[in-house]
């Protein structure tokens, strides 16, 4: 982050600023809003070893995994919430052409937040009919389906969690009483269970978090918060309830925990520790399998309360990589250990770029336009948008069935449509494009199917997994970056055995390389354990006090290290002390070389209030501190000022996005 100082409409109180962080939650409910695929997974406070994946979602394709749902939204010509994921893709393909045309279908739409350098609430999106609505309300409903989704889920978890039959009750009964009375009184607990068991589970239950990259601008993070609120996942009265996390912090927070069979090593560097994937577990967690048993809804994994293996080779000071790689965007991020808590330290500023999976569409796309033309391919995904909706999800399932050692061809099914509008369009067949268009590798199939052999495919890869090593390197080359001991390498992307390769082939001699299991989930479950503890990541600054009338005060800038743990402070002092008032605004800018706040460039986006009345004449001192505390490390950066005479104080979010 570039020094940003911060600004907001929001009501200010004199409360306890640290009382609404005592608040207590049933579950803890973590949203992985993907570029390409969303989920969520869960954990109850009371069994913070079993994370729950969501169930199974209706639909799916074939070669690729359901255990999220495509970030695919679909609303009606009135502009009402249709359907999302599976269900919104289906429903719109299943739609007559021309009827499809009036329906607004969005998909990939996260990239936005990312792409848009003037972000603000109003910020537009484009669907696939080409018609323009709002960011913040798809963001919202996007975001109130997996509330609704999950809430449902957790109430019919809890209505069957405990059966009558798990359970003998006793109730005691006065001796005298008649058998009727006996018999009602067991009535009585039979309704009550009832009524138990069905119960719904409250928003004021949950506690959430939605992650969101490292390398997003501070407008986009706070744009995923007012979307949340929009959702009514939560309030700005009631913020502590939502979490944003920054997915390779969560990512780091589940790495930590892995066990030796939780996860697939790529270098061949040995194990120093001597464990083994056999190593017997506690009674805690034989309890927790029980409960598995018992849950056979979701898809639970399991958590010891253990440091893993790998995580217990590192000491302090050692630093590692973190590079989550999803359908949108990359972060690298690095981290150093720092004992005895285990705690980290952001070592180095998260970097990456758009160069998610993504990048692989792109090309395939660029493929179609040389082979039939760039103004075909406009004009079929205005026409049949459909159609090309179809053509996309058959191209998904091949990509993700590219490997390095393959050797057959890839066939692609075009939809008939995509044919049929072809040979209107120009006059001749698609077969007759290909023949034309000399591209190398790609034949066409009697069977109405484009066959790309298997270089051709990795062609499609080259330039997005180049830019990903190309980034890699350039980090290793910073001086904060030398001696890295491990690199993980996560996020749905972490899949593709070509990107494996490649950084394999890069680092895997700089580095130890682990890729845990079940990769594509690695960020939502460590969300769920942030949300279960948040304090295992907060970021510290060192102290410092400026203080002098439009003097930019760095909080903290874009390349500074910042560690895990602290809040950062900074006091100043009324100007007089009869002052009754003091405001404190709070500024940003994307320059590094800032004196004042009136330079070029310095945006106000924060102010603090506070009353400073209070106390008698007397006890007022002569030098009045009034300490402002800056905390960066719930991804979002909240501002308190307390008046250490009267131990008042107020406390305000940061709004980068209305000002």
């Amino acid at each position: 982050m570039s020094v940003r100082r911060i600004w907001t409409k929001a009501v200010l109180n004199d409360a306890d600023p640290n009382v609404s962080e005592q608040q207590t939650f049933l579950v803890v409910v973590a949203i992985d809003f993907g570029t390409t695929s969303s989920g969520y997974a869960y954990s109850f406070s009371k069994e913070p070893e079993c994370i729950h994946v969501m169930r199974r979602w209706e639909g799916g394709d074939p070669g690729v995994s359901n255990q999220k749902t495509p970030t695919t939204i679909l609303l009606t010509p009135e502009r009402k919430f249709h359907s999302f994921g599976y269900a919104a893709r289906d429903f719109y393909h299943d739609l007559d052409p021309n009827e499809a045309k009036q329906w607004l279908y969005l998909e990939k739409f996260k990239m936005k937040l990312h792409t848009t350098g003037d972000l603000t609430m109003d910020t537009d999106l484009t669907a696939a009919n080409g018609k323009k609505v709002k960011a913040l309300d798809i963001f919202a409903y996007a975001l109130q389906y997996f509330k609704e989704q999950a809430l449902k889920e957790l109430s019919d978890q809890a209505g069957s969690e405990f059966e009558n039959s798990d359970v003998r009750w006793v109730i005691t009964v006065p001796a005298i009483w008649k058998q009727p009375a006996k018999q009602f009184m067991r009535q009585a607990a039979y309704q009550e269970l009832s009524d138990q068991a069905g119960s719904e589970f409250e928003n004021s239950d949950v506690r959430w978090v939605i992650t969101v990259p490292a390398i997003w601008k501070q407008p986009a993070k706070q744009f995923m918060r007012q979307a949340a609120y929009q959702a009514g996942l939560a309030s700005p009265e009631n913020s502590e309830q939502l979490i944003i996390a920054l997915e390779p912090e969560a990512a780091s927070i589940y790495c930590r925990k892995l066990r030796l069979h939780q996860m697939i090593e790529l270098s061949n560097k040995p194990a120093v520790n001597g464990y083994s994937a056999s190593d017997t577990v506690g009674a805690g967690f034989a309890q927790a399998k029980e409960h598995i048993r018992r849950n056979r809804q979701s898809r639970t994994f399991l958590v010891e309360n253990v440091i893993g293996e790998i995580w217990s080779e590192l000491e302090e000071g050692d630093k590692y990589v973190v590079v989550d790689s999803g359908g949108g965007t990359v972060d690298l991020t690095v981290h150093q250990i720092r004992l005895p808590e285990g705690h980290l330290k952001e070592l180095y500023k998260a970097t990456g770029g758009p160069y998610g999976s993504l990048g692989v569409d792109y090309e395939f796309e660029k493929l179609l336009c040389k082979i039939f033309g760039e103004d075909f391919i406009e004009q079929f995904k205005i026409k049949r948008p459909a159609a090309w909706v179809d053509l996309m999800i058959a191209f998904e399932s091949r990509k993700r069935a590219a490997a390095p050692d393959r050797t057959n061809p890839l066939n692609i099914t075009l939809p008939f449509s995509f044919i049929d509008y072809y040979k209107k369009f120009r006059g001749h067949s698609v077969e007759h494009a290909l023949r034309k268009s000399n591209v190398d590798f790609v034949k066409w199939s009697s069977q109405g199917m484009l066959r790309m052999s298997p270089d051709a495919m990795n062609a499609l890869f080259k330039p997005t997994i180049d830019s990903i090593i190309e980034h890699l390197r350039d980090l290793f080359q910073k001086p904060e970056v030398s001696t890295v001991k491990f690199l993980f390498l996560v996020g749905g992307f972490a899949e593709a055995p070509l990107l494996q390769q490649a950084v394999q082939a890069a680092f895997g001699d700089k580095c130890r390389i682990i890729i845990p299991q079940d990769v594509g989930l690695t960020i939502l479950k460590g969300a769920v354990l942030f949300g279960l503890d948040p304090a295992v990541i907060k970021l510290l600054v060192k102290d410092g006090t400026r203080w002098c009338t439009d003097v930019f005060d760095k909080f903290i800038s874009a390349d500074q290290s910042v560690a895990l743990g602290e809040l950062v402070k900074r006091s100043y002092t009324p100007a007089k002390p009869s002052q009754l008032v003091i405001v404190i605004n709070i500024y940003s800018s994307e320059h590094d070389s800032v004196s004042f706040i009136t330079d070029p460039g310095v945006k106000k986006c924060g102010t603090l209030r506070l009353d400073l009345t209070g106390t008698s004449g007397a006890a007022v001192p002569a030098r009045r501190e009034i300490q402002t505390l800056m905390q960066f490390g719930d991804t979002e950066i909240k501002a308190t000022a307390v008046d250490i005479a009267t131990a008042k104080s107020v406390k305000v979010g940061i709004d980068f996005l209305n000002y």
